[in-house]
């Protein structure tokens, strides 16, 4: 696989979110907003870019014994500067993550990749795949914020779509809300997945059919016989015989 493979494969292929089923605590507990969706991606993906370059590069230094923790260790260090970060230029996204921003250090998403991919993998391959992986996870927390902000409260990116004309479902702003929009939306990628499988099963069997079918001797009966009336008679060319 390419480095754009490695890019493109986190956006649905293998979704961290949508198909691995990794990340769903901080997956239920903040899309209740677009904005905190956004943010929240953004927050991961940055951790995710700055550990999986530091683990390529110094894997090969870390005891294997203790590379865990050493992982967690680097982990942490980027997920000091973003909490950083959002205490000191975006208190109120700072408020609305809460705790989910610290435990980044321990999301499967950013410990599977540092253990699966980056401690085994170069450093251009294992940005690709920080990159690739965080923008899967932010447009799958977008994607549930956007249904969950939007029927639950008629509003977009925290302001009002229109005034009235809608009675939103409130409970998808709820707790059980984000069990249910999730549910829906696995359920979607699966049947996806499914159709596509079965897709590719009836095309490749096409295929080895037209195949077989071309590959199978023609009967010795269904061969078109010459007819002789057209051929040249057995005479023609010859001088007739002196009577």
């Amino acid at each position: 696989m390419g480095r754009v493979g490695e890019l493109t494969k986190g956006l649905l292929r293998e979704n961290p979110t949508l198909v691995l089923l990794l990340g769903l605590c901080p997956t239920l507990a903040v899309s209740t907003s677009a904005v905190n969706a956004i943010g929240m991606g953004l927050a991961a993906t940055f951790v995710l870019l700055g550990s999986n370059s530091i683990i390529s590069l110094f894997s090969a230094r870390f005891p294997r014994s203790i590379r865990i923790p050493c992982y967690i260790v680097v982990i942490a260090t980027f997920v000091t500067i973003v909490k950083m970060i959002l205490a000191g230029f975006f208190p109120a996204l700072d408020k609305a993550l809460g705790i989910f921003i610290p435990l980044i250090v321990v999301n499967c998403i950013i410990l599977g990749r540092a253990e699966a991919f980056a401690s085994r993998r170069g450093v251009a391959d294992s940005v690709m795949d920080a990159l690739g992986m965080g923008a899967g996870f932010t447009l799958a927390l977008l994607m549930i914020a956007t249904i969950r902000e939007v029927l639950g409260s008629w509003k977009l990116f925290g302001r009002p779509i229109t005034d009235g004309g809608f009675d939103p479902a409130k409970v998808l702003v709820m707790a059980p809300g984000a069990f249910i929009v999730l549910g829906t939306v696995l359920a979607f990628m699966a049947l996806r997945a499914v159709s596509r499988t079965a897709s590719r099963k009836a095309a490749l069997a096409a295929e080895e059919a037209a195949a077989f079918e071309a590959a199978r001797p023609v009967p010795a009966s269904a061969k078109p016989k010459k007819d002789e009336s057209d051929g040249p008679s057995p005479a023609d060319g010859e001088a007739a015989p002196a009577s």
